[in-house]
C-alpha cells in the first residue's frame, strides 16, 4: 500500500454501523481491520480513512466527545461516478445534507467545477463527495 500524506482517523460510536454505512452504502473497501480494537482502515479510490470505536483501544480524546462528531469539518472525497453514489444514498433513504449540485469555485484566474453533494455519516461527520467538471 502506497503511503499518502494525510489519513484521518475518526471516532465511531459503533464500528459495525460505520462499516455498514461506508462499505455497504458508500462503496468503500476494507483495507484491514483490528477487530479486537474495533478499528478499520478503509479506502475508496485515492481516499483513505481510519475509524475506531470510542471506548475500545487507545482513544486520544482532548475534550468531552459528544455527537455529532466532527463539528466544523467536512471531508472532500473525489469519486468517479457521483450520480451512482448519490443514487445509492437516496435508495437507502439517507437524506443528503446538501443535494447534488454543480458548483464552480474561483481558483486564481480560472473556475474549477465540481458536481457534488454532502451527506452525514452515522456519527455526524460531513462527507462532501465530488466529481471533477473541469475548468473554465
Amino acid at each position: 500500500m502506497k503511503s499518502i500524506g494525510l489519513v484521518p482517523e475518526l471516532y465511531s460510536s459503533s464500528i459495525q454501523e460505520t462499516l455498514s454505512f461506508y462499505v455497504g452504502i458508500l462503496g468503500f473497501e476494507v483495507v484491514y481491520q483490528r477487530p479486537e480494537e474495533k478499528f478499520m482502515y478503509l479506502q475508496k479510490g485515492n481516499a483513505e480513512m481510519m475509524f475506531e470505536e470510542v471506548g475500545v483501544g487507545r482513544n486520544w480524546i482532548t475534550a468531552t466527545l459528544e455527537r455529532p462528531y466532527g463539528r466544523g469539518i467536512n471531508f472532500q472525497i473525489e469519486v468517479e461516478n457521483i450520480n451512482d453514489l448519490y443514487n445509492s444514498i437516496t435508495i437507502n433513504k439517507i437524506k443528503p445534507f446538501l443535494s447534488i449540485e454543480d458548483k464552480w469555485y474561483q481558483k486564481n484566474e480560472i473556475l474549477v467545477g465540481n458536481r457534488q453533494f454532502i451527506v452525514q455519516d452515522p456519527d455526524g461527520y460531513l462527507l462532501r463527495f465530488y466529481q471533477d467538471l473541469g475548468e473554465k
